[in-house]
C-alpha cells in the first residue's frame, strides 16, 4: 500500500491550526519535525514541542489529491507563513522493523546485553535482556538510558527492591530483575509506559515480580534502589517525593539531566539530606548517583 506525504515549514503558531486542518481534509496522521537546528532538551511535561520552524508533515491515503490539498491550506491559512512544500508518494512498510534493522545487542558494563528480538546473546556470566522498539521510550540507545543501565550492571542487586521511577518501556525495572534484585516497582504518568512495561516484564520472564503504577497509585517507601531517568525540571519539581522513596543506606540514581544542569539537580537532592556524587557523564548527559545515610 502506498501513501501520499504532504509537508510544509511554518511558525509554532501555525502549526497546530494546520496539523488540525490536515486531519479535517482527511489525514491518516500528522507530525512535527525541526525545520533547522534547533534542538529543544527538555519541554515541559505533556507538552508537544513545536519549533519556531516546524515541518508539519501529512499523511493522505493514495485517493486524495496532494495539489486539492495545498490548494485548500493555502486559502486556509492566507497572511500564515507556508513554505518549501514537499510532496511525495512512500510506500508502505513495518516501520518498527525498519527501526530495528539499525538496533543491535548492546553490552553494559560487560555484563548485561540489552538485543532485539532473534539476537540474544546466550554466553556465561552474561545476563541479556530482549527488548524491541514499542509503545514508550527506552531501548538503551539514548545515553540517559545507557548510563542507568550501566550503574545497574555494576552493581549487586542481589535481595534489592528497586523501583523505577518514570519507567517508561521498563527497561531499567526489568534490567534490575534479570540482574537478580527481588521486586521491582514501575511508575509512569502515561499508561501506554505501563503497558509497555507489562509487555516487556512478560516477554522476559519476571512479569511475576514486577508490579507498575500511575503516580497516585503508588505510595510504596524505602526501596533499596529508586533510579528516575525523567528530565531536570520534574526531578528538580520531585525531589522531596522520590527522596523519600529511597530507604536510609538505600542508593538513588538520577539521569536524564544535561551536564550543565547537574548542579542544581544535585542541590535539590543535598537538600533532602541525599549524598551527591560527581557527575557521571556520556555525550551531552550525564548521571548523579546519590544514597541516603543510614
Amino acid at each position: 500500500m502506498a501513501w501520499h506525504q504532504l509537508s510544509v515549514v511554518t511558525d509554532e503558531h501555525t502549526a497546530p491550526e494546520l496539523s488540525d486542518f490536515f486531519s479535517e481534509l482527511g489525514a491518516v496522521s500528522v507530525t512535527y519535525s525541526d525545520a533547522e537546528d534547533e534542538p529543544v532538551y527538555e519541554p515541559a511535561i505533556d507538552q508537544t514541542q513545536i519549533w519556531s520552524n516546524t515541518r508539519v508533515t501529512a499523511l493522505f491515503e493514495l485517493d486524495a489529491d496532494p495539489d486539492v490539498v495545498q490548494t485548500l491550506v493555502v486559502n486556509q491559512f492566507i497572511g500564515s507563513p507556508l513554505r518549501l512544500w514537499l510532496t511525495e508518494v512512500i510506500q508502505d512498510q513495518a516501520w518498527e522493523r525498519a527501526w530495528m534493522e539499525h538496533f543491535h545487542p548492546m553490552q553494559f558494563a560487560g555484563k548485561l546485553w540489552v538485543c532485539p528480538s532473534g539476537q540474544e546473546v546466550d554466553e556465561p556470566d552474561q545476563v541479556c535482556m530482549t527488548l524491541d522498539p514499542g509503545l514508550a521510550f527506552g531501548t538503551g540507545t539514548h545515553p540517559t538510558t545507557a548510563l542507568c543501565l550501566e550503574w545497574l550492571a555494576g552493581h549487586d542487586l542481589h535481595n534489592k527492591v528497586m523501583i523505577d521511577y518514570g519507567c517508561g518501556s521498563g527497561i531499567l525495572a526489568v534490567a534490575a530483575l534479570l540482574l537478580g534484585a527481588d521486586h521491582a516497582h514501575g511508575v509512569d504518568i502515561d499508561p501506554q509506559a505501563l503497558t509497555a512495561t507489562q509487555y516487556n516484564a512478560e516477554k522476559n520472564r519476571v512479569l511475576d515480580r514486577i508490579s507498575y503504577y500511575l503516580p497516585e497509585q503508588f505510595s510504596l517507601a524505602g526501596a533499596d534502589i529508586v533510579v528516575a531517568n525523567i528530565l531536570a525540571k520534574p526531578l528538580i519539581e520531585l525531589a522531596s517525593t522520590i527522596s523519600a522513596l529511597v530507604k536510609p543506606g538505600g542508593y538513588l540514581i538520577l539521569s536524564g539531566i544535561l551536564n550543565e544542569q547537574a548542579q542544581s539537580v544535585a542541590d535539590a537532592y543535598r537538600a533532602w539530606g541525599l549524598q551527591v556524587a560527581e557527575p557521571v557523564s556520556q555525550e551531552d548527559w550525564c548521571r548523579l548517583d546519590a544514597w541516603k545515610p543510614a
